[in-house]
């Protein structure tokens, strides 16, 4: 398998991209979204105060524009025409200024320019002119959905990306479980549990696997015992206790895409209060892997969720919709929610979490990574579900 997106596919994208700029009538474009520059040439970098963009000209020529440290790097990586740099910033000349020569000596000027961002976003300390300011185009619009709505769907390449994902993700929560005992704090289990994952990943995998993200990891994120309650919880270096509530999380990203796997388990026992809710929440995600098919909008899966809910008497304790689109980011449009409208399609990958929050009790989620096929839909995570299996001894 190769643990990659290939060029010819990266080329394609920038190919499809192109296309749809000339249906909207529009000459040239400018990205500076960290994703999408990623998506479209495959340079994977990490955002700093020193601006990076794409853009792409009216010949159809592609670019990257990078500070001096990236150069090489993405002379390496980045499948694109052409890559330019500049010296340090803060420096005597402002990114922007080098930039604006560029673009202009690729000739936009007096052209229709697309752009996601008008300028360089960044919270370290960049400080910049937007690209309007500083360039004369006929018109700017805005571009920001469409590398978006490109990624909606995922190739053949991207699905066994996130199925290798799967894989690891699902080790490192069987060691996860394996390792939830009594007396061991979360940040021990998590980090026992991620380490030896990641160490059998690398061994099996070897020299070609590439992260762009995590490696294998699975943990608690606070969720723990009565801290469970909170959706979102942080790690609290919780110790913990026998008849806890755990809400878990695990992946590993694989060349940028992710996947996600969570469960909900109980330290040697649970009692009956934790036992209904769980087959409550148990029984709304199996309604939601029913409703998942294409030709449907993603608004049906949540009204069945919560139309169940509801029926069991527990609307008072949803606090978020059934899922969202994964891929390159953790979380992605779209969403399994009422006011998302959006038709699914074969190739469309989420994750189906429904799930319940009972102060003083605990939370009560399972997450799995879905692919929406031809006919209905194909589990990718394939972690055990069923509540004997969730009791950690």
């Amino acid at each position: 398998m190769l643990l990659a997106i290939s060029k010819k596919e990266i080329l394609e994208r920038q190919e499809k991209f192109y296309g749809i700029l000339q249906e909207k009538q529009i000459d040239c474009a400018v990205l500076f979204s960290v994703t999408d520059i990623f998506y479209l040439t495959g340079f994977h970098f990490h955002p700093t105060e020193r601006p990076v963009g794409f853009f792409i000209d009216p010949n159809k020529q592609t670019h990257l524009f990078v500070p001096a440290l990236e150069h090489e790097h993405a002379e390496e990586f980045a499948h694109v025409n052409f890559v330019h740099s500049y010296p340090e910033y803060p420096g005597l000349r402002h990114p922007m200024e080098y930039f604006k020569d560029e673009l202009n000596q690729a000739g936009f000027e007096g052209k229709t320019v697309g752009y996601d961002s008008i300028g360089y976003g960044s919270s370290m300390g960049y400080r910049g002119p937007a690209v309007s300011e500083f360039l004369s185009a006929k018109d700017f619009v805005s571009i920001k959905w469409i590398v978006e709505e490109m990624r909606v769907v995922k190739s053949p390449a991207e699905v066994e990306l996130i199925k290798e994902s799967c894989r690891w993700g699902n080790l490192a929560h069987r060691l996860l479980q394996k390792y939830s005992k009594p007396g061991f704090s979360e940040i021990e289990i998590t980090s026992k549990a991620s380490s030896e994952a990641t160490m059998a990943m690398i061994e099996t995998l070897g020299p070609d696997y590439k992260p762009h993200g995590s490696t294998a990891y699975a943990l608690f994120r606070g969720q723990v015992g009565e801290m469970s309650a909170f959706p979102h919880a942080v790690t609290q270096n919780l110790l913990l206790k026998k008849g806890d509530t755990l809400v878990t999380g695990a992946a590993a990203d694989v060349w940028g895409y992710h996947s996600e796997l969570e469960r909900t388990m109980f330290v040697q026992e649970a009692n009956s209060e934790q036992e209904k809710y769980f087959k409550i929440m148990y029984e709304a995600q199996e309604i939601a892997f029913k409703s998942i098919r294409p030709g449907v909008p993603c608004s049906t899966v949540e009204q069945e969720v919560q139309k169940y809910f509801k029926e069991a008497g527990v609307e008072n304790l949803v606090h978020h919709h059934t899922g969202h689109s994964i891929g390159l980011l953790g979380h992605e449009a779209p969403f399994f929610d009422l006011g998302d409208e959006t038709i699914m399609q074969p190739g469309m990958v989420f994750t189906v979490e429904p799930g319940i929050y009972i102060r003083g009790l605990g939370g009560f989620r399972h997450s799995d990574t879905v692919l929406v096929t031809e006919d209905g839909m194909e589990m990718l995570t394939y972690y055990p579900r069923d509540f004997a299996s969730m009791i950690c001894y």
